[in-house]
């Protein structure tokens, strides 16, 4: 479980975690919305899997950035996988072209997703809430926060709180790495000592393609470091646990810095009004029960 102890200005770290998972479904609806499918095959991205949009979408803010690059910032995917997908995707379209066709995804599955709503002064003001608080983000070092939170922000409020909620998510996701290379985790090993707390199973981290050779040489150097049991089904030792309890611990800490702009009193008006559109996300039936994040079980 996340610490609840405050961080420097009082904000609990259980409240910081807490705005992650609100704010988390209303940004990945778009690798999984009808409609960002179809502006991707508009686009001339293949759509028969969601992977070649995914990184698309996602890597677009870099530029037209490399496997390497795109790997480094992504942390847990395969090389063979990132080069799949990158720089092919520039092959297609380029990085404007891409960002273009990303506004008008989420205009269009927000608008979809939320219906009336969108134009509702309760998003307006979620909006606003959820913008200060990514304008708050200190984004040095953290590659993906600072390529979002460089471009212009749009003029519609739903197009402002999906902009924000990337930003933030992006910001928490670079500091999460930050967390598992300060604890020693190399990308796989990140995953596999993941599952072994029971975040999800297995084949749902193997989604990231490292192969069986990958996955095993992780696993037995997670054993030799004392953090998975030697035996059986990879279970997390003591050790295990609490060093992945540490990561978590560490990325909420590195995240509180929006939270803390924003103060108690907007922070819990944030949330209460993040509700009823992620409701909305979670209720779609666009996004998978069972993903990588562990949102629930960290």
């Amino acid at each position: 479980m996340t610490d609840q102890n405050p961080v420097s200005n009082g904000i609990a770290l259980g409240r910081v975690r807490h705005l992650w998972q609100l704010l988390e479904p209303l940004h990945a609806v778009l690798y999984f919305a009808p409609e960002a499918l179809e502006e991707a095959a508009a686009l001339g991205l293949e759509t028969g899997e969601r992977w070649p949009s995914y990184f698309a979408w996602r890597a677009a803010p870099l530029g037209a950035a490399g496997p390497d690059r795109v790997g480094s910032a992504f942390y847990s995917f395969s090389p063979e996988m990132v080069g799949r997908y990158i720089p092919a995707a520039w092959d297609v379209a380029s990085p404007e072209a891409v960002l273009a066709a990303r506004g008008r995804a989420v205009d269009r599955a927000y608008r979809a997703l939320l219906g009336d709503r969108v134009d509702s002064p309760e998003l307006a003001e979620a909006a606003s809430l959820a913008r200060r608080a990514a304008e708050a983000a200190d984004v040095e070092g953290r590659p993906l926060a600072t390529a979002n939170a460089a471009l212009a922000w749009p003029s519609a409020p739903h197009l402002v709180l999906w902009q924000a909620a990337t930003i933030l998510r992006e910001h928490r996701g670079d500091g999460h790495v930050a967390a598992l290379r300060a604890a020693g985790l190399d990308p796989v090993e990140a995953l596999v000592s993941f599952a072994a707390i029971g975040a999800a199973p297995e084949e749902t981290f193997q989604s990231r393609r490292w192969s069986a050779p990958d996955w095993a040489a992780a696993r037995e150097r997670l054993v030799r470091r004392g953090l998975l049991e030697p035996d059986g089904p990879a279970t997390a030792t003591e050790a295990g646990r609490a060093l992945r309890a540490e990561v978590e611990r560490r990325t909420d800490e590195l995240a509180a810095g929006p939270c803390e702009a924003l103060g108690s009193e907007d922070l819990a008006r944030l949330a209460t009004l993040l509700g009823d559109f992620w409701l909305a996300a979670i209720g779609s039936g666009l996004l998978p029960m069972t993903t990588t994040l562990g949102i629930g079980k960290a």
